[in-house]
């Protein structure tokens, strides 16, 4: 079996006794960095022998390995170094691996630090999209801010204090300028802190307090999408009305948009496509 064990984000006091007993049940433990699982397993009293180097730089190699090894009847543990395997850790390619050769996989579930910093934000939790680390390829960096400005649900992020600053002129590039975020620290930790401000006030809070650590950013999407995706959704019920009544296509982008106070190309452009389609309700 693979167990996918969730471990603490900071204080040890989250590990779960189901996630304890397992981590000391099973054959192998198979973890980013040996010496920091190795911590975790002599504060809970487990032997550290039965741990095997399993990180995103020798996943290509070591994997197969562990598949080698279940498919043998070992049990298998896989955490990260904190939180739940798989979410900006590695996991996910060896849970698919694991998936192809037939093996049977269950989770042990523990803190993950995006929903707990979701959660202290103070913005909306019930819609969300994580995103995780941004890429350093430039390219696909401004390929992926570029998609964040179309979201309207609170949009996760995952930066190293050295990047922060860069990440929040980005961001004001962007157009989150006068969005609310906040910045997530030291979670569950003795100097666990909560940023919460605009974007657009936080380079001046960072020249006075430098970023230590990790942070978890939880983002207010900008506000102008999603009120035009609310526009654009009353829209199409008044366009699909006029285009019953066979107005022309010019026509009902005119009266849509003075009606309801959207841009006439955008309107005409979903005119013309609610017109192409032969079932549209």
């Amino acid at each position: 079996m693979l167990y996918l064990v969730g471990t603490p984000i900071g204080n040890i006091g989250d590990l779960s006794p189901r996630a304890r007993q397992v981590l000391s049940d099973v054959d192998v433990i198979a973890c980013e960095d040996t010496r920091v699982t190795g911590i975790l397993l002599k504060a809970c009293g487990i032997e550290p022998k039965k741990l095997f180097c399993y990180q995103e730089h020798n996943k290509a190699s070591k994997g197969p390995q562990l598949i080698d090894m279940l498919r043998q009847g070992l049990d298998v543990a896989q955490v990260s170094d904190a939180g739940m395997p798989a979410i900006s850790d590695p996991g996910e390619d060896l849970v698919r691996l694991a998936i192809e050769a037939e093996l049977d996989i269950t989770v042990v579930p523990g803190p993950v630090a995006a929903m707990s910093a979701l959660v202290l934000s103070g913005l909306d939790t019930r819609y969300c999209h994580f995103e995780g680390f941004l890429p350093q390829d430039n390219t696909r960096r401004r390929e992926r801010l570029n998609r964040l400005t179309k979201y309207d649900e609170t949009i996760i992020l995952y930066e190293a204090p050295h990047r922060i600053n860069k990440l929040i002129e980005e961001l004001i590039s962007a157009g989150f300028e006068d969005s609310n975020i906040a910045f997530a620290r030291e979670i569950t930790k003795k100097y666990e802190e909560v940023i919460r401000l605009k974007v657009n006030e936080a380079p001046g809070y960072f020249e006075a307090n430098p970023p230590r650590g990790e942070f978890v950013i939880c983002l207010e999407p900008l506000e102008q999408k999603a009120e035009a995706e609310s526009g654009m959704c009353d829209a199409d019920t008044l366009i699909k009305l006029l285009i019953e009544k066979n107005m022309p296509t010019k026509e009902i982008s005119q009266v849509v948009s003075r009606a309801l106070d959207l841009p006439k190309k955008d309107v005409y452009k979903r005119s013309l496509e609610l017109a192409s389609m032969k079932n549209y309700n």
